[in-house]
Parts: C-alpha cells; structure tokens; sequence
C-alpha cells in the first residue's frame, strides 16, 4: 500500500482537517501519479456538506487533478514515468455497457466509480479524490497532459473546463452564433473563454455588474446585469444557444424566452431546489432545455488538447492545503477569480 497525505472531510458539514490514508500498490495497468495541482470545484462543497445526500465519510474531495507520474504496472503503455497525468471526475467503469462503447463512461450503465464519494468496480472499496499527495488510477481512464501548459490552470479544465466544452461541442456551437452565458463564476468564466474561442457572439448574464469589466475581458462581447428590471425583456428570441452555469435559485422560464425559434438552453449549474417551467417557455418557439454532465475520457483528451491549442486556460488562484477551508467560504460568496486550486506539495 502506498502512504498518502490529504485534507478530509470526517462527516457532513465539518471543517475538512488532514488526513493520512492509503492507495492501493499499482497493478498491471495502473499508474501512480505524485499530485501537483487539484482544483476546487463547488461540487466538492456540495459533496462534502452532504448537500446532494449519499456522501460517502471520510472524504477526500477533488476530481480537477494534474500530475506527475511516478510509477508505473508491468502493462502499462500509455505512460511512462515523468509523464504529466490527469485525472477528473471518474476513475472507472465497466467498460463494455453501450455508454461505455461510446466513450461516455460518466453513463455506464453498471456502474461510474467517481473519483470521490464513491465506490470502486467491487461497488465496496471507497475512492478518495486529489486533495491529496497521490493517487492510483487505471492508464485508461488518466489524460494525457500536452506540453507547455501551465499546470496549476490546467487542473481545472478537468473538471469545469470539459463540463462547459462538452454541451458547447454537442450543439456546435461556432462563428457568430449568438450564445448566452449565465453566471460567471468557476464554470461561467470558461464558457465564455471557450465559446470567444469558437468565435461565437457571447453575453454574458450576470446579478454583479462589477464583473462587466471581466466578462470582456475573457471574450465576452456584450454584458447584462439582471438586476436591472426590463432587461430580458429586451433581449427575447435573440439567443440560438445559451449556457447555464447558476447553481442558486433562479427563474428558467425568463431566460427560455430569450431563446430563440429551436434554440437550446443548456444546464450545467445545479440549483438546490427543483423549478418550475410553463410548458408555454418551450413549446412557443420550438425551444430546448437541456442539461449536460462532464465527458468521457475521449472528449475531455479533445478538450485538454484544444485548449492547448487555442491556450484557453482557467483563471486560477493557487492556495495551500491549509486554506482548504477558507476557499469554500470564498467559493459560496462568489469571490474567487476564478478557481481555487490547491498547491499538493503543500500537504
């Protein structure tokens, strides 16, 4: 077994304090992979404050995770030892479910063994995620990180950076297509800097017009502050596309009228409480509601690599472990630019 440093959360609600576990010794196709970076996200919140129910204690969080590899089994071939390794939001699955065939293993059909707070294929041994020196995972479900890309802006794209591009993918989104993103906080900040990327025509719909001068700043051409009354209304059947990334109460029918005849609104953000839609919102004008999780192993290489293309990289503030808990405060008030990303040589 190998040692391992980490921060946890004990039980719901409660400060999360360090923690030493252990990882399994790596088999045939695993590698060990000595953690660099791990992102916050604010799924990690949630999971750690039992939020969602099923939280799985002791936790330790975190699925937004680069590093180097260290140690590889005796078949590995995709690695070798000084890669650079990513790992996001799953570490297994059955592998021969249709899901799993199309590459989208965060569908498996028997079951996806989330990074954290979750369970292994036994569906018994826990797994525990990067807020932690190292982890073990099989070759076939770690990234393959391009070279030249900064690290600690890297480890979020696994997480919030393949959340945005999968739906912006799926619905092709391009050249002057008028897209709308609401919320610009962890995942909005990279749905504008990838739909900019893709050359499309972004809004951004935010409650803070101080974020105005950072929304054009990351690609966004234009910028609406929803507290002011009247504005929606001006703006309906404007939107072929639009992004949610809100996960606080708010009123989808208001935003569905933007839409334009067959356009999409996609939901990544996931609010607390359910809402409710007049059919209405959707059926005058053809409109779609959609939502959209993550990506499979193969979407989210294509992603790595295009943002190493295009050098479309998160807005990061590095943090040590010791201020784990600080960065959730942060998080929930909305005041980190953009995501806190945890220093592992910090542990």
């Amino acid at each position: 077994m190998i040692p391992v440093k980490g921060y946890a959360a004990l039980s719901a609600g409660k400060p999360l304090e360090p923690f030493q576990f252990s990882r399994r010794d790596p088999e045939p196709h695993d590698i060990v992979i000595e953690i660099l970076y791990c992102g916050i996200c604010h799924s990690d919140i949630h999971q750690a404050r039992n939020e969602w129910g099923g939280s799985m204690f002791p936790m330790v969080p975190g699925h937004e995770i680069v590093g180097r590899v260290t140690q590889i089994g005796k078949k590995v071939r995709r690695f070798k030892k000084g890669s650079l390794a990513g790992v996001g939001c799953f570490v297994d699955s059955c592998r021969v479910c249709p899901a799993c065939k199309r590459q989208e293993q965060q569908f498996c059909k028997v079951h996806t063994a989330f990074t954290y707070s979750s369970t292994e294929m036994d569906l018994k041994t826990p797994t525990q995620g990067g807020y932690s020196s190292h982890t073990v995972v099989h070759e076939d479900y770690a990234l393959k990180i391009p070279k030249n890309m900064p690290l600690e802006r890297t480890a979020p794209l696994l997480c919030a950076g393949i959340t945005t591009y999968s739906p912006l993918r799926q619905w092709k989104v391009g050249k002057n297509q008028k897209v709308g993103v609401i919320g610009l906080g962890g995942l909005g900040h990279m749905a504008v800097k990838l739909a900019a990327s893709m050359r499309a025509d972004v809004t951004v719909f935010s409650t803070s017009l101080s974020k105005e001068a950072d929304a054009r700043r990351l690609g966004a051409q234009h910028f609406v502050n929803t507290k002011h009354e009247g504005t929606l209304a001006a703006l309906k059947g404007k939107f072929q596309f639009i992004l949610n990334t809100v996960s606080a109460p708010h009123d989808l029918g208001s935003y569905l009228e933007l839409l334009d005849v067959k356009g999409v609104m996609v939901l990544v953000g996931v609010p607390p409480k359910a809402t409710d839609i007049h059919a209405f919102s959707l059926i005058m004008g053809n409109r779609r509601l959609a939502g959209s999780l993550i990506g499979g192993i193969r979407q989210t290489q294509e992603m790595l690599n295009y943002c190493a293309k295009k050098k479309v990289y998160c807005d990061v503030e590095v943090i040590p472990a010791s201020g784990i808990n600080e960065a959730y405060e942060r998080v929930l008030k909305g005041n980190v630019h953009y995501r806190a990303v945890i220093d592992a040589s910090t542990f």
